[in-house]
């Protein structure tokens, strides 16, 4: 089954493809999209869902996996940014019929490391030990969204 892993953001949204057997999931794609931090919120959401497009397009998954939002009572103006973003990619999801599935955050640490409130460090070292990558996944949002896919795809049963 080929996943798409996302986190969202309006800065850096982090993507991640593998094709998930119980096995040996495999790694297929990684990176980010980075938007323009000059452009407006909503030329950045355009930007975003062009970007989306064309990762979906080229490979063509049939589940996308999403972190679900988070609100801290400190930093509520990050919720709503991650809100917009989150909107954006389940739009264009939506529009390609594809099925989305969303994993708290403290899910998808404890389903990688076993600790579900590992750090951005732990979790990059965990990606980074499961498919013997030679260097850390950089920036921290590439290895969250693989963990995405990767808790996607262990819950699918």
């Amino acid at each position: 089954m080929r996943i798409v892993g996302l986190d969202p953001g309006l800065q850096l949204t982090g993507y991640g493809v593998i094709d998930f057997n119980p096995g040996r999931p495999r790694l297929v794609d990684a990176g980010v999209i980075r938007l323009n931090s000059k452009k407006t919120v909503s030329e950045r959401l355009l930007e975003l869902e062009r970007e989306l497009e064309e990762i979906l397009k080229e490979h063509s998954p049939e589940v996308v996996a999403i972190e679900q939002l988070y609100s801290h009572y400190a930093h509520p103006r990050t919720a709503i940014i991650m809100g917009h973003a989150r909107g954006v990619l389940m739009l264009v999801c939506q529009r390609r019929s594809l099925r989305v599935r969303e994993f708290p955050a403290n899910r998808i640490k404890k389903n990688l490391t076993g600790n579900g409130h590992a750090s951005k460090l732990q979790m990059q070292r965990a990606v980074q030990m499961l498919w013997n990558l030679p260097e850390l996944p950089h920036p921290p949002d590439v290895a969250d969204a693989l963990a995405i896919a990767l808790c996607c795809g262990r819950s699918s049963g």
